[in-house]
């Protein structure tokens, strides 16, 4: 049984395509169609991109007093980069704008540079990001042709290890702090090896304690409460 007004944590495994925005609603819109619940409060801890997919923790009712102490918990992620290229958004959000050689890379060059990246750092956020500039989110900026100037941020590396090379793509595992934007690690990873890179795929995999493997998708959610 389910206690949504006192408070649920639902671990929800965000599919591609779906803004965090658009699980949250059909979240709500499932509980008040199963419940007498007129108003109820539904937040999630933390935004994933629409291209990206995987753990998404949604809170309900007085949880979402906990949805901040969430967000600072530190994440994992897996992915790919797909070396040789950027775009405006570093990810397949906007189409290739430059090329780069990648002849020269070499496995031994990969985790080398890999390695670099583990602890502190200062990280520049993608112009196609949610902070807000002036009173307007970076990406409708960025979508108007408006340039903008994104300040850095100070983040950290856990842990980061490349799971696959078969160039131009390459897998990975990174756990980070909270504020990492994994699509500008994507871009200055292939700085870093002197070409270019953008993210291909992204699936966040644990927030915490909370792991994807907990998680289920708002259709077998939407099946819980039919069981009801």
């Amino acid at each position: 049984m389910f206690d949504f007004v006192n408070g649920e944590t639902l671990l929800i495994n965000k599919p591609v395509g779906w803004t965090s925005f658009d699980v949250v609603k059909k979240i709500r819109n499932l509980i008040k169609k199963h419940t007498a619940l007129k108003k109820l409060k539904v937040g999630h801890a933390g935004t994933l991109d629409p291209l990206a997919e995987g753990l998404l923790i949604i809170c309900t009712g007085k949880k979402t007093k906990e949805i901040n102490q969430i967000q600072e918990q530190p994440k994992e992620y897996t992915g790919t980069f797909f070396l040789g290229a950027t775009t405006p958004s570093y990810d397949l959000e906007t189409p290739v704008n430059k090329t780069f050689p990648t002849s020269h890379i070499t496995n031994e060059l990969i985790y080398e540079t890999t390695r670099k990246f583990i602890g502190k750092q200062d990280q520049i956020p993608p112009i196609f990001s949610a902070k807000m500039i002036e009173g307007e989110r970076a990406y409708n900026l960025a979508r108007k042709g408006i340039e903008t100037k994104m300040n850095p941020r100070s983040i950290q590396l856990f842990e980061f290890e490349i799971t696959r090379i078969e160039l131009p793509e390459l897998d990975f595992r990174v756990k980070c702090s909270k504020g990492t934007y994994i699509r500008s690690l994507a871009f200055d990873f292939g700085n870093a090896l002197n070409s270019g890179a953008y993210l291909k795929n992204l699936r966040r995999t644990q927030i915490g304690c909370y792991s994807i493997s907990k998680a289920i998708n708002p259709d077998d959610f939407a099946l819980q409460l039919n069981a009801l």
